[in-house]
């Protein structure tokens, strides 16, 4: 395992690739959100959303199954495993004529890249440690984050062009690309010594394990909590910046724009994490996203309508530039005590987490409709939750070290 290593930038460009095909699945098909309805005759936005949380659902199981075969069977055939499934579910997309079908399809593009998903956080976790982990996590989150800027204006070009179905080709040409790379250039990292035989026994095994590691238990709901706020805003971006502020041309850019401030604050978060370490930066950001986040909700209570574009955009900008100083550490605090079952960790870490993000996702959206307050009073509510669990946990270790 290595700890103070330069990282061949590949290695980076590649573990970003293999988690940047779920950003490209997610947020290419923004800009065809209304398309899409048209298609399926799905006209109700609100239910339109589950095209984007049910990939979730996908994503949160999927961990469930693969980590476990990852840590049996070692981390490369997974991932060709869960190509294939995400292309079956992308196949399924394309021909889809009503919703029932469509979240079917990408419940199954999430099962498929939970593969690439977990198991690009399982090889640097086999390869690193501690907050030199967390520095790899952010270089690659960074890369990663690149897609999101991306994916809605490629999406846009594409529905301009051509058809809503040409974004799931895409995706999949990609995908299929990705795996390649793969396969060519990346080396098994698990190595024979640590294979654990597939059983039940290992879901049961992993699940004791994990209960001993009270830190990884108490990050891993943070986790779910800032997720479930966050996906909230990738469902309903769409219907707050197209039809709430009429900006159907502009949303892929703005969306973009957002992104890339995700994108520097975790790309400052790989220096910034060496110097104040990965637990007081994470705890800085989630103290900044709560405040934020209720500072808005306390200025625009009572209003019937948004502010400003300005306005919501720079409350916005702020909100999601915390998001790099918080995903990236989190996973890393809960992965550092149970590097022993890496796959299986990550896969129950990953489960908890996104099980609880999406019904939290589907609840907040719910009341998405004429305004993005609920937006901002899900930032508080699950921001302050954090806080006060990240409080408890800091101050319990501090307790265990002074004694």
């Amino acid at each position: 395992m290595q700890e103070n290593q330069t990282v061949r930038l590949e290695f980076i460009a590649l573990m970003a690739s293999l988690m940047s095909i779920v950003a490209l699945a997610i947020d290419a098909i923004l800009p065809a959100m209304t398309h899409i309805g048209v298609s399926i005759n799905s006209l109700d936005t609100n239910n339109n959303q589950l095209l984007i949380t049910m990939i979730f659902l996908g994503l949160g199981f999927g961990q469930l199954l693969f980590g476990p075969l990852s840590d049996s069977f070692g981390r490369k055939p997974i991932v060709y495993i869960g190509f294939l499934v995400f292309a079956i579910g992308s196949i399924i997309c394309v021909l889809s004529g009503s919703l029932a079908i469509m979240v079917l399809g990408r419940i199954l593009q999430g099962i498929g890249l939970a593969a690439p998903r977990t198991i690009a956080i399982a090889v640097i976790r086999d390869m690193y440690k501690g907050d030199y982990m967390a520095k790899i996590m952010s270089f690659v989150t960074t890369f990663f984050i690149l897609v999101p800027v991306i994916a809605p204006v490629m999406g846009k070009f594409i529905l301009n062009h051509y058809h809503w179905s040409g974004i799931f080709y895409v995706q999949l040409i990609m995908a299929i690309l990705v795996s390649i790379w793969f396969w060519k250039r990346q080396p098994e990292t698990l190595k024979p010594e640590y294979k654990i035989k597939f059983s039940k026994h290992v879901f049961i095994d992993g699940i004791k394990e994990l209960i001993k590691h009270k830190e990884t238990i108490a990050f891993t709901i943070i986790s779910g909590f800032i997720s479930g706020a966050f996906i909230v805003y990738l469902s309903a971006s769409q219907v707050i910046f197209e039809n709430q502020y009429g900006l159907i041309e502009e949303f892929p850019y703005i969306f973009a724009g957002l992104a890339a401030g995700v994108g520097l604050s975790t790309f400052l978060n790989g220096s910034f994490v060496m110097r104040l370490g990965m637990w007081r930066l994470s705890y800085i950001a989630i103290i900044t996203f709560s405040l934020n986040a209720f500072l808005y909700v306390l200025l625009f209570w009572n209003a019937t309508s948004n502010p400003s574009l300005v306005v919501i955009l720079f409350f916005m900008a702020i909100q999601f530039f915390t998001i790099g100083f918080i995903f990236g550490n989190l996973r890393a605090i809960a992965m550092e005590p149970i590097g022993h079952i890496a796959g299986i960790g990550a896969a129950l870490t990953g489960f908890i987490s996104t099980i609880m993000a999406v019904p939290i996702a589907n609840y907040i959206g719910s009341f998405v409709h004429k305004t993005a307050l609920p937006l901002f009073i899900g930032f508080t509510v699950f921001g302050t939750l954090s806080f006060l669990i990240f409080t408890y946990v800091k101050m319990t270790k501090k307790k265990k070290i002074l004694a």
